[in-house]
């Protein structure tokens, strides 16, 4: 089984700046792309970022210029840096993993459960 564990969501004041990281475990073979998504209260889920296994990337509007996503290949890890935060950032980022392959079974997609972040003075 694959699981995604994520880490280095809390609290900060805007302005700041927040690491988020996302390592996949299991019999991974390999995995086409990881990518963060966000979701606040009364919101749909939406795109925050999303890396391929080739570093191609990818943001939503909102973040462009403030997020950068990167990506460890040999540790299946995700990571997001996110600067100059604002109230707006506020949500529950969750990490996801698109096309996973694990030998003997069909290559699907797995999401983490989810980490707070809050941004507020």
């Amino acid at each position: 089984q694959v699981q995604l564990v994520e880490s280095g969501g809390g609290l900060v004041q805007p302005g700041g700046s927040l690491r988020l990281s996302c390592a996949a475990s299991g019999s991974i073979f390999s995995i086409y792309a990881m990518g963060w998504y966000r979701q606040a209260p009364g919101k749909q889920r939406e795109l925050v970022a999303g890396i391929t296994s080739s570093n191609s990337t990818n943001y939503g509007d909102s973040v462009k210029g403030r997020f950068t996503i990167s990506r460890d290949n040999a540790k299946n890890t995700v990571y997001l840096q996110m600067n100059s935060l604002k109230p707006e950032d506020t949500a529950v980022y969750y990490c996801n993993a698109d096309q996973v392959v694990v030998l003997g079974l069909f290559p699907r997609d797995y999401w983490g459960q989810g980490t707070q972040v809050t941004v507020s003075s």
